[in-house]
């Protein structure tokens, strides 16, 4: 026991002899130190102590770029115009006047249905209109010599009308066996054949006009204001790599979605080949691709000797010319020689002659392109950038540069001593020759990694955009350091070749 209570007392006074000598060391007062300074020359520290060194702090310049105010979005092609074909009464096929895919003109028979019955019932209905003419002729003449009272002429008028209306009612089931196109398109993948029994709506084929389409997306309630009509649009097909096609807009839904707060937006596509996009970093495309900014429209009418594909001959209205022994022809808006009565106003069967056919192709001449000339299908996936505004001298910095405080947005520039005012400039180290200078900023577009500023800085200023925390107040001396490079500091701002000089 007395072995180790020696033990504890010899180990208290070690402890306490080394507590003593540490303090000694440590207030023991200390005299100039010699360092060895850039030149190899012996240098003391006044009053024995050395310097502070300047905060470390990383810079980038402000830059001048051409830069895009858009918005991107995800959008769908549509048809200007599509119409399913279908019947208004029930009937058998007797003929197809087109093929799977192919070009059809406005007016053009498409599908004839069995007429046997309503061409039976518009003979009945002009044999009975003719019989009630002669009545109210032999009328007019026996009220002329009064042999019949006026009564009789009245009635035999009011019979001669209600004639005429059957008669038309019988037209009109007529016209109703005949499906024509509406307007110029190109149809689709037909499920029917001659001979089928189809009923009342039964989808026949579907037709679309894809000479220009239309692409229908959706835009942020924010931008309401800033989107209007006539305004660019571009377009991005991932069906078609590689290629930019260019839009207009031509109508801006008035109702707001309250689900998702956006607003509907619908553009004009023309269907062309569309512009090859700069691939390379030097902006040169992929082998045998046309340059950018060749004119897309120009595509279509680089061959003006060429036909249209739709100025082939319909095979559909030949196809309808045959009818029946003492029947009318009736096929695609025209009529045999003889069917017509003096005028040209009723044919034979005592019916209003058929539609003719428009020009063909009118509504997509009318539009300026050759339909169905471009790649563009309805239905495609589009990836939608709205240009709002191109502004080609814009002030752009990092993002990293940006101090918010108190709602307000600040950045530090890195300055010359003298642009502040009230630094000690004598106060400040040999190597340190700027110092930070706290300034508010006006923000604008922001992009990925880079902000427009409207206000508060210039072409050429340097701001920093690491370290900030350690500037809390103006005149700050700073020491700017690039990462990567040995040594871990420089004695000047970070050249302007920090960030890339070019539009994103």
């Amino acid at each position: 026991m007395a072995i180790k209570a020696l033990h504890s007392v010899v180990a208290v006074v070690g402890i306490a002899a080394v507590s003593g000598a540490a303090w000694w060391y440590q207030s023991k007062p200390k005299g100039p130190v010699e360092a060895t300074g850039p030149g190899g020359t012996a240098t003391a520290a006044a009053g024995g102590a050395s310097a502070p060194r300047a905060p470390a702090v990383e810079v980038a310049k402000v830059e001048v770029i051409s830069l895009r105010d858009d918005a991107q979005t995800v959008g769908t092609l549509r048809s200007r115009q599509g119409v399913m074909l279908r019947p208004e009464v029930a009937g058998r096929i007797q003929s197809i006047g087109f093929g799977d895919g192919a070009r059809v003109r406005r007016g053009q028979v498409l599908v004839q249905l069995d007429d046997t019955l309503q061409r039976a019932e518009v003979k009945q209905a002009a044999a009975q209109v003719s019989l009630a003419q002669a009545n109210y002729k032999r009328n007019q003449e026996l009220v002329a010599q009064n042999f019949v009272a006026q009564r009789v002429l009245e009635e035999s008028a009011a019979s001669l009308q209600v004639a005429e209306a059957q008669q038309s009612l019988a037209c009109a089931r007529l016209e109703r066996m005949r499906l024509v196109a509406p307007f110029d398109g190109t149809v689709g993948i037909r499920n029917i054949n001659i001979g089928d029994f189809v009923k009342d709506g039964a989808d026949l084929v579907n037709i679309e006009d894809i000479g220009t389409m239309y692409v229908d997306f959706r835009l942020p309630e924010r931008f309401q204001t800033r989107v209007r009509n006539g305004q660019e649009v571009e377009l991005q097909i991932d069906a078609l790599p590689g290629r930019m096609f260019r839009a207009r807009v031509e109508a801006i839904d008035p109702q707001i979605d309250a689900n998702g707060r956006s607003i509907a937006v619908r553009a004009l596509l023309p269907n062309t080949p569309g512009e090859a996009l700069a691939l390379g970093p030097r902006g040169g495309g992929a082998p045998g691709a046309r340059p950018a900014g060749a004119a897309a429209s120009g595509a279509a009418a680089a061959q003006p000797g060429a036909k249209p594909a739709a100025a082939a001959p319909a095979r559909g209205p030949a196809a309808m010319a045959a009818r029946g022994a003492g029947s009318a022809a009736r096929g695609a808006g025209a009529s045999g020689a003889g069917e017509r009565v003096a005028g040209g106003q009723r044919s034979a069967d005592g019916c209003p002659p058929p539609r003719q056919a428009d020009t063909p192709l009118s509504q997509a001449r009318q539009a300026g392109v050759a339909p169905g000339s471009g790649p563009l299908r309805p239905g495609m996936f589009a990836r939608v950038t709205a240009v709002f505004s191109v502004k080609e001298r814009a002030l752009v910095i990092p993002e990293e540069a940006i101090v918010p405080q108190a709602g307000r947005q600040f950045v530090i520039k890195v300055v010359a001593p003298s642009a502040v005012p009230g630094t000690a400039t004598a106060a400040l180290s040999p190597d340190v020759t700027t110092v930070s200078k706290r300034t508010e900023v006006k923000l604008g577009v922001r992009r990925p990694g880079r902000v427009e500023i409207l206000e508060g800085v210039e072409e050429g200023d340097t701001v920093v955009i690491a370290g900030q925390q350690r500037l809390q107040r103006d005149g700050t001396p700073v020491r700017v350091i690039e990462l990567g490079r040995p040594g871990g500091g420089a004695s000047g701002p970070r050249p302007a070749a920090s960030g890339p000089g070019t539009s994103p």
